[in-house]
């Protein structure tokens, strides 16, 4: 194996430290090289500094013009510069350092202390940083990420025939996306980087005032999550099937061919679910597994995902609608809301009191996180459907050896590619086995004062051994959404592979992403290796009033399959209580 990938970052002198915290959900896996350039380097990650600026945190200076160092890729893998993302600690008035690590590393072990740096403090970017601040504190509505949601519809609703697209036509189409990309992103970062704010003023309230399980419950609920949409309208769905005998008797056979035997079916039923269901792989056909990265199968481009996942909520009865759970979320955040306003005020502290107050507010930002992500994902989707019809008639050509090979080119060779379709057949199919090779390789957690170790240096997931937990023990994350349940453990490493998950069981997960947020309708509690404060676990688990515990390290390997757990998402506690 080489020392280095071939679209490996340069480490940054100013910022060294990198992390896989939350990055890991993101891109769980290595970035092909044209997702990696085409997507983030040429469209996202010159949206997400742009953000950045727009915080008052950053000055437009401050950073590279071609790889700004909000990021880092190595291995082919996607880190967040840790270093960078906390100046927003260090220069935010609305938020500690403290907070800020909090919310995005939990209590892990390997973050290395912040190091102060002569260019740390900037107050010229004050005044900036206050307004922004306000805006955070004071926003009900998000007009300019809204707008860009019809955008991206529209983008989507606009999607010609790919197939009678030319080459040039193709790459012209996927080429649209890059702008979007980067105004896209530019939304993203403003809320994702608010979203943190919130969670951690409330944990600070919640400390003075003796609850510290608060916070949990005055962000759960908040309604217009964008990411727990396909899960309501799966759940309409779903009741469709269980209502219907000839659906359910469809379903019954499998999930293998059951779009072929709907086709057959001329009951009524199927008509409209058919109808249905077309209408929700054009409105959610960009979400699935790994969704940031271009090469990754969706709902639109395996439906299976989905249907498996459908499968399963059909069997859950009418109560355990996630609406009603909503529902009963929301109920709680209002009286909640209504306790801690009480005992502020009888406090007398009138500062405390308007943090409380802009908090409360804040918390719409992590609705605002996860409509600018939705829309990312969308605009993404079409520039991975473009290229994958570029790659399946090369690959018909014989041009390629595998559709998939078109996502290893660089973005500067897709013209060249199109203009010589057969000058780069080996090189695509070589590069294509060294990067399967990088998902063998465990990437460092922290990525310390910019020391990358070479690529033969990394060690392999197959190599990592964990201690397996006995009847007893009790295993800390941290809090995601509160509630106590007690169940059978089910590890699922693949959300295509869901058929062991029965009603109420405790799902253990090695990350989250709306490819994953089905099942959480079918789980009585998730538990996930990694994530924080704001991580896509939690905020969705708290709109469909699922308890939540992240950051249990290498949970899905140290708890068994079948292990009986009772899980406390308001102490982020599992005691395991016995074993299969």
């Amino acid at each position: 194996m080489q020392e280095r990938w071939i679209t490996d970052w340069p480490v940054s002198e100013r910022w060294p430290h990198y992390t896989r915290a939350n990055a890991s959900e993101v891109l769980p896996d290595p970035a092909s090289p044209l997702g990696q350039q085409f997507s983030w380097e040429r469209g996202m990650i010159p949206g997400w500094r742009d953000a950045y600026v727009h915080s008052g945190n950053y000055s437009l200076d401050e950073f590279d013009l071609e790889l700004p160092q909000v990021v880092g890729f190595f291995g082919g893998y996607f880190f967040l510069n840790l270093s960078n993302l906390r100046m927003q600690g260090v220069r935010s008035p609305a938020i500690t350092l403290e907070q800020l690590d909090l919310a995005f590393f939990g209590d892990h072990p390997d973050v290395p202390s912040h190091v102060p740096h002569g260019d740390d403090e900037r107050p010229d970017l004050m005044e900036k940083a206050l307004r922004h601040i306000g805006w955070m504190f004071t926003a009900q509505t998000y007009p300019e990420a809204d707008a860009f949601k019809q955008d991206t519809i529209a983008l989507r609703a606009g999607r010609p025939d790919l197939t009678t697209l030319s080459d040039n036509e193709l790459v012209a189409r996927a080429r649209l996306t890059q702008p979007m990309l980067q105004t896209g992103f530019r939304h993203h970062g403003i809320a994702s980087s608010a979203s943190g704010v919130a969670p951690g003023i409330l944990f600070a309230i919640g400390q003075a005032i003796g609850d510290p399980a608060m916070p949990m419950t005055m962000c759960a609920g908040i309604g217009h999550v964008d990411s727990a949409e396909p899960s309501y309208r799966m759940w309409d769905l779903s009741r469709a099937v269980r209502s219907s005998v000839p659906l359910t008797a469809v379903f019954d056979a499998g999930v293998d061919g059951l779009l072929d035997r709907l086709g057959a079916d001329d009951s009524p039923d199927a008509a409209a679910f058919l109808s249905s269901w077309d209408q929700f792989l054009v409105d959610f056909g960009s979400r699935g597994l790994s969704e940031w990265e271009m090469t990754s199968a969706t709902w639109e481009t395996e439906p299976e995902l989905a249907l498996g996942a459908l499968n399963q909520i059909r069997h859950q009865n009418d109560e355990e609608s996630p609406l009603i759970r909503n529902q009963a979320k929301a109920d709680e955040r209002a009286a909640k809301t209504s306790e801690v306003r009480a005992v502020v005020a009888a406090l007398g502290n009138e500062e405390l009191n308007a943090q409380l107050e802009g908090a409360i507010v804040a918390t719409n930002q992590l609705g605002f996180r996860e409509r600018t992500k939705t829309n990312l994902v969308r605009v993404v989707h079409e520039g991975r459907m473009a290229f994958r019809e570029l790659g399946r008639r090369h690959a018909e050509a014989g041009n390629l050896n595998d559709p998939e090979h078109i996502f290893m080119l660089l973005d500067d060779e897709v013209e060249t590619f199109v203009a010589n379709p057969g000058s780069m057949t080996d090189t695509l199919a070589q590069r294509h086995v060294d990067w399967r090779e990088l998902r063998e390789l465990d990437p460092p957690f922290i990525i310390a004062d910019g020391d990358v170790p070479p690529l033969p240096e990394w060690s392999r997931k197959v190599e990592v051994v964990v201690e397996a937990v006995a009847a007893g023990d009790v295993l800390q994350g941290v809090p995601g959404c509160p509630g106590t349940v007690r169940g059978t453990a089910r590890v699922i490493l693949d959300p295509m592979d869901p058929f062991a998950l029965e009603p109420g069981d405790i799902m253990i997960v090695p990350i989250t992403d709306p490819a994953w947020t089905p099942l959480f309708m079918t789980a009585g509690a998730v538990i996930v290796n990694v994530g924080g404060q704001i991580s896509h676990a939690i905020i969705v688990s708290r709109e469909l009033g699922l308890p939540c515990v992240v950051s249990v390290e290498n949970a899905t390997a140290r708890i068994p399959d079948g292990a009986t757990v009772e899980v406390d998402g308001a102490t982020g506690q599992i005691v395991i209580i016995d074993l299969p």
